[in-house]
């Protein structure tokens, strides 16, 4: 009867990071990897000598958080190409500079701007309370009341 156990490889390496025996827990440091995507594959055998195999992949991000402004994935362009970058990570001092990433305000911001500035105003004119001692002075027009 084999031994139960688990052998983990991290991307094409021929030697296995993990060689234990099962049940076994695993902890794998991603901040000696570099940022991008990796690939686990586990190789587990039981008891009768029969091996499993599971491939797994992931993404490391150690590395500070990239703000792309200008230029989408998959997008198709010509000429010349324009676009701002900035990176941040929680290790950087704080600098309101560079706070928030720079980028056009969205057209349905600018819409929703209009349509909050249109009520407001449509608000206020069907709301407003002509003070009584201005009522029936020539700037206002006399209503008829039923």
């Amino acid at each position: 009867m084999a031994t139960p156990r688990v052998r983990i490889y991290l991307d094409s390496n021929i030697q296995p990071v993990i060689d234990e025996l099962l049940p076994a827990s695993v902890r794998i440091d991603t901040l000696g990897l570099d940022d991008g995507p990796h690939r686990l594959v586990v190789r587990a055998r039981d008891e009768t000598g029969r091996e499993g195999y599971e491939e797994v992949p992931f993404s490391v991000h150690n590395g500070p958080g990239i703000v792309l402004s200008g230029l989408r994935a998959n997008s198709t362009r010509r000429g010349e190409i324009h676009f701002t970058v900035d990176a941040f990570s929680a290790d950087d001092p704080f600098d309101p500079r560079r706070a928030e990433a720079r980028s056009h305000i969205p057209t349905w911001v600018w819409v929703m701007s209009l349509f909050i500035v249109a009520w407001t105003v449509w608000y206020a004119a069907t709301m407003w309370e002509v003070p009584a001692e201005f009522r029936n002075t020539p700037t206002y027009p006399q209503t008829s009341q039923h």
